[in-house]
C-alpha cells in the first residue's frame, strides 16, 4: 500500500529499524503494596519480577485510570475498553460521563440512530428511564437524567415513567430524598404542560437492579418484577413518601431500600414496562447494567424466570460491552478515534500479529484500532482468536488460554513474518472478577508463564519486549477502608473486591534488541497508557506524529 505523505513518519534519529517487538498486555495486573490479597505478588511470577531490578530505567509505574484514559475524574476506574483506546490510540479521547455530557450539550444525542429508534414508540406507547438517581457521578448523573427527559418531552414523548434506584454510596446516605423531590418537582412540571410523566418503581443500589458480575442475579429480578411486572412487596401513591417510610425501617439505608412500586387511587402499578414502549437505561458507567441489560435484550435468557418478556425498543445511554456488542443500540456512540497507532505503523509498512482469547480478542484488535473492525492492510496483519473456556466460571479454568496465547505469539516472532507481535493476557483480570483469590494466585502464575514464553522467543530473534497492563485488578482482592485496612461486612466477614482497582500499572521494556542508552524519562509528571504508543512507534524506529502524547523513553550518550 502506497504511503500518502499525510501517512509518513518520520525516521528516528537514535533508533533503528527492523527489530522485532512484542508488546504484551497483561490484563487486570496493577501495582500494590504486598500482603495477602495482592495475588500478583503471593504467585510465583518469576519473569515479571525480573523486570523490577530494571527500576526507573527500564521499569515504571504509568496511570491507567481517571482522566490519564479520557474518564471524568479520578475516582472513576479504568477499564479494558478505554485503556486499550488510549494504548492503541496515543492520545486521550473523552469517555464515559464525558461523552455523554458532551452529545447532551450539543443535543447530538437527540439525532442519533439510538434516540431515533426508542422514539418511534413516543407517539403511542411509554418512555421508561431506569438507572441511578444520584449527582454522585460514578455510575449516573440527576443533571444527565433531567436533560434527557426535558428532551424527551420536547422530540414527543407523551408518556414517561422513570425507575429509580437510590444510591446512598457515591453520595450521603439519606440524600435519596432530595434527588427523589428533585425530580418529582420535573414531572409536575411536565405534567402541567400535558404530559403524562411520572416515577413508576424504585429500590436502593445494592439490592435493586443493579448487581455486577453475575453476582445474585436475585438483586436484577427485584428490579424486573418491579419495573416490568409492576410487582413488588412496598406500594405507595407517590416516591418521596416511599423512600421517606422505607428509610424509617430499623436497620434501613439508601443502598438496600426494598423494592417498591407506585400506584394510583385503585391499586394498580402506574407504569409496568409492556410491548411496544421505550427503555432507557441512563447510567452511563457499564459494569452495574450489563445484568440487566443481557435480561432485557436476551430472548435465550435462563438466569430467573421473566415470567413475560415484553417487545421493546431498548437502548442504554452507551454500549455497556463492547465484547458482547450490549446493548445493541445505544444514544451515546464511542469516541471517534482516527490516526491510531495500528494505522500508522500499517501505512509504514510495519507488519503486526494480533492474538488473545475471545473475552479480550476484541480488545487487542478493536479497541486498540479505535473502536474500529478488520484490517487496516490484509497483506500486514493477522490476527488470532483462541476460543475461551465456555460455560464455567473463569475461576474452576484459572489458567484460561494464556500458554495457548504465549506458545502463538512465539511462533509468530520465531516465524519472522512480523514486525509486532501483540498479545493480551486476560487472566488477573477475568479470574480477579470472580474474587476467588486462590484461584487468582494461580492465574496470574499462569499469565507469567505465557510473559516467559515470550521474552525467551525474543531473546532468540534478538528482539525487544514491551509489557504493561490497561488497568488493575488481581494486585488488590480486598475491599479497604478510609485507612488502607480490609473492610468487613455487617456481620464481620472479609469483603472481597471483584472489581478494578485506581491503582498504576506497570511498564517494562528490554531485550537484546534495545538500543544502548534506551531509557525511561524522569521529566514526564503523570504518565499513563496514551503515552504507550509513542513509545512503541519510537521502538519501531519512527517519531510518532506530533499530537500523540509524548514518548516515555529517551536515549542518553
Amino acid at each position: 500500500m502506497a504511503t500518502s505523505s499525510a501517512w509518513k513518519l518520520d525516521d528516528h534519529p537514535k533508533l533503528p529499524k527492523g527489530k522485532t517487538i512484542a508488546l504484551i498486555v497483561l490484563d487486570g495486573w496493577g501495582e500494590s503494596a504486598p500482603d495477602q490479597y495482592n495475588c500478583i505478588h503471593n504467585a510465583p511470577t518469576p519473569a515479571m519480577d525480573s523486570l523490577k531490578q530494571g527500576a526507573p530505567d527500564t521499569w515504571t509505574l504509568i496511570k491507567a485510570h481517571g482522566t490519564a484514559v479520557g474518564l471524568p475524574s479520578e475516582d472513576d476506574m479504568g477499564n479494558s475498553e478505554v485503556g486499550h483506546n488510549a494504548l492503541g490510540a496515543g492520545r486521550i479521547f473523552a469517555q464515559g460521563a464525558k461523552l455523554c455530557d458532551l452529545a447532551l450539550a450539543s443535543g447530538k444525542i437527540f439525532e442519533g440512530e439510538g434516540f431515533k429508534y426508542v422514539s418511534e414508540s413516543f407517539d403511542t406507547h411509554t418512555l421508561h428511564l431506569v438507572g441511578l438517581l444520584s449527582d454522585g457521578g460514578v455510575h449516573s448523573r440527576l443533571d444527565q437524567l433531567q436533560l434527557l427527559i426535558k428532551g424527551s418531552a420536547e422530540r414527543g414523548a407523551k408518556r414517561i415513567r422513570v425507575h429509580i434506584l437510590t444510591d446512598g454510596r457515591d453520595v450521603l446516605d439519606g440524600s435519596s430524598v432530595g434527588f427523589v423531590e428533585t425530580l418529582e418537582a420535573d414531572l409536575s412540571k411536565l405534567r402541567e404542560n400535558g404530559v403524562d410523566a411520572q416515577i413508576a418503581s424504585g429500590g436502593g443500589r445494592m439490592y435493586v437492579t443493579l448487581d455486577r458480575y453475575e453476582n445474585d442475579w436475585e438483586v436484577v429480578k427485584r428490579g424486573w418484577d418491579a419495573q416490568v411486572l409492576g410487582e413488588a412487596p412496598h406500594k405507595f401513591k407517590n416516591a418521596v413518601e416511599a423512600v421517606k417510610t422505607l428509610r424509617k425501617e430499623p436497620g434501613a439505608n439508601d443502598q438496600y431500600l426494598p423494592p417498591f412500586v407506585i400506584v394510583d387511587d385503585s391499586g394498580k402499578a402506574v407504569g409496568p414496562i409492556v410491548d411496544g414502549d421505550a427503555v432507557v437505561t441512563f447510567n452511563f458507567r457499564a459494569d452495574r447494567m450489563v445484568m440487566h441489560a443481557k435480561a432485557l435484550e436476551y430472548e435465550d435468557f435462563d438466569k430467573f424466570d421473566r415470567v413475560r418478556f415484553p417487545k421493546i425498543r431498548y437502548a442504554g445511554m452507551l454500549q455497556y460491552d463492547g465484547e458482547l456488542k450490549l446493548p445493541s443500540r445505544y444514544l451515546v456512540s464511542p469516541p471517534e478515534i482516527d490516526r491510531t497507532s495500528g494505522e500508522y505503523l500499517a501505512h509504514n509498512g510495519v507488519s503486526t500479529f494480533a492474538c488473545s482469547e475471545t473475552v479480550k480478542f476484541g480488545h487487542v484488535t478493536f479497541f486498540w484500532n479505535g473502536n474500529r473492525s478488520g484490517y487496516f492492510n490484509e497483506k500486514l496483519e493477522e490476527y488470532v482468536e483462541i476460543p475461551s473456556d465456555s460455560g464455567i466460571s473463569f475461576n474452576v479454568q484459572p489458567k484460561m488460554k494464556a500458554l495457548e496465547i504465549g506458545e502463538k505469539a512465539r511462533d509468530a516472532i520465531l516465524s519472522g513474518k512480523f514486525d509486532q507481535v501483540r498479545v493480551n493476557i486476560p487472566n488477573g483480570d477475568m479470574v480477579g472478577h470472580t474474587g476467588d483469590i486462590e484461584a487468582t494466585v494461580v492465574a496470574c502464575e499462569a499469565a507469567d508463564l505465557a510473559v516467559k514464553m515470550i521474552f525467551d522467543a525474543i531473546e532468540q530473534v534478538k528482539g525487544i519486549y514491551v509489557v504493561t497492563a490497561d488497568h488493575g485488578n488481581a494486585e488488590d482482592m480486598v475491599k479497604r477502608d478510609k485507612s488502607g485496612k480490609p473492610a468487613l461486612d455487617k456481620e464481620g466477614k472479609l469483603q472481597i473486591l471483584t472489581s478494578h482497582t485506581l491503582k498504576p500499572v506497570p511498564i517494562a521494556i528490554g531485550g537484546p534488541g534495545l538500543s544502548q542508552g534506551v531509557r525511561f524519562r524522569k521529566d514526564l509528571e503523570t504518565p499513563g497508557l496514551a503515552n504507550v504508543a509513542a513509545t512503541i512507534m519510537n521502538l519501531h524506529g519512527f517519531v510518532a506524529p506530533d499530537d500523540y502524547e509524548p514518548t516515555l523513553i529517551e536515549v542518553v550518550e
